[in-house]
């Protein structure tokens, strides 16, 4: 098990998502288990929190997706670039020991079942919202999240802190083709508001 994990409330779950990285999403059923790269990932509500993700009808991780009613996204790190890349293009239909050729190590947290993958940032664990129309047509999935994790060196109280953690720790944000940006320097339009705003006239 990853030690480096704490338990993040569901209030600030979204956070986790919200500034928009490639996430890996993981499934399992009936003993085989799986992981695949997705870029089309966001938070959807609040409470109960909710997620959405683009899974392809080609995928193996969507078919286990729908077998179980059950999936997590996790947020890799940029030292997990090949990683991500590696399960994004490997199909388990070409390649049956796909996890250990792309160098997966999977974990379960909180007494769950659910397949998580070690070394990264964060990690949402859902349940499956079944809307079969939406699925069909559009590829897009709903997930309850149920429970929420993160690396208290890189997410803790609530908020990121990759400004004080090293660049190993950014989040990936995939454009095209292999390429990717990792998360950049933080900006509060709070202080811009303060520097840029004339003093207040007196009362």
């Amino acid at each position: 098990m990853d030690t480096h994990i704490a338990p993040v409330e569901l209030a600030k779950a979204y956070r986790l998502i919200n500034h928009g990285p490639t996430v890996l999403v993981s499934a399992s059923h009936d003993g085989v288990a799986n992981v695949m790269a997705a870029a089309w990932a966001c938070a959807l509500d609040f409470a109960p929190p909710k997620v959405t993700v683009v899974l392809d009808k080609s995928t193996r991780t969507r078919a286990l997706v729908e077998a179980s009613g059950r999936f997590v996204l996790q947020v890799p790190t940029a030292r997990q670039l090949r990683l991500t890349q590696a399960v994004g293009n490997t199909s388990m239909a070409d390649d049956a020991d796909k996890l250990r050729n792309c160098g997966v190590t999977l974990f379960q947290a909180g007494g769950g079942a659910d397949p998580l993958v070690e070394g990264c940032a964060a990690w949402l664990v859902c349940r499956l919202v079944s809307e079969p129309h939406n699925q069909q047509a559009y590829d897009l999935f709903i997930g309850e999240v149920e429970s929420a994790w993160a690396d208290p060196r890189v997410f803790a109280n609530g908020h990121w802190r990759f400004e004080e953690a090293g660049p190993e720790w950014r989040s990936l944000h995939h454009v095209a083709g292999g390429h990717y940006y990792a998360i950049g320097a933080p900006l509060s339009a709070h202080a811009e508001e303060d520097a840029t705003s004339p003093p207040s006239s007196p009362a």
